[in-house]
């Protein structure tokens, strides 16, 4: 049975390779426009920073260099129950000198179509054994991100040899720019 987090809970993952599950809801009558929500993943190093270029997996590069993290590709438009986007890890192939992986969701053009976090509802992202197909862990984001654009839904991490998921739930005004330099 998952485990369901409240925001800055941390749980083990006990699987070495997983599906990361993101999903929501949008309400394409408050702006005219409609929503393009995309996940991104940044792999970091002890330092916070990006190890490469290549280890900032998005819509345009769906892949690691070692294929430790692999994005399935871009929902346009979030319709549908269940995940939107997936992203699937294999924690034997990550390098090193990786010692975190964090995920962001962020919404495309947001400043000219009019658009944040506020308009967007039953956001999750849930943690799922590749294996057995078993969702492990599951965090719901129940805040009003009003004013964000883009929102950082978790972090797995390594810590004394074991990696961990915490559920992170914190926005950003900037988008996805303002991870870029967050983590660059």
């Amino acid at each position: 049975m998952a485990i369901n987090l409240q925001k800055g809970q941390r749980e083990n993952i006990n699987a070495p390779k997983f599906i990361v599950g993101l999903g929501w809801d949008t309400n394409t009558t408050s702006t005219g426009n409609a929503f393009d929500l995309d996940a991104s993943v940044f792999i970091l190093g002890e330092n916070k920073k990006i190890l490469t270029d290549r280890h900032f997996i998005f819509y345009n590069n769906l892949k690691a260099p070692n294929e430790s993290v692999v994005h399935t590709g871009d929902n346009l438009t979030g319709d549908g129950d269940g995940d939107d986007e997936q992203i699937i890890v294999d924690l034997s192939k990550i390098e090193d000198n990786a010692s975190e992986i964090c995920i962001v969701i962020t919404i495309h053009d947001a400043n000219d179509r009019n658009q944040n976090f506020g308009q967007v509802r039953n956001s999750f992202i849930r943690i799922v054994d590749a294996s057995s197909n078993q969702e492990l862990l599951k965090y719901e984001l129940e805040e009003d991100f009003s004013i964000e654009t883009a929102v950082e839904f978790g972090r797995i991490y390594r810590r004394n040899g074991e990696w961990k998921f915490e559920a992170v739930g914190s926005g950003m005004r900037g988008g996805l720019e303002d991870y870029l330099n967050k983590y660059n």
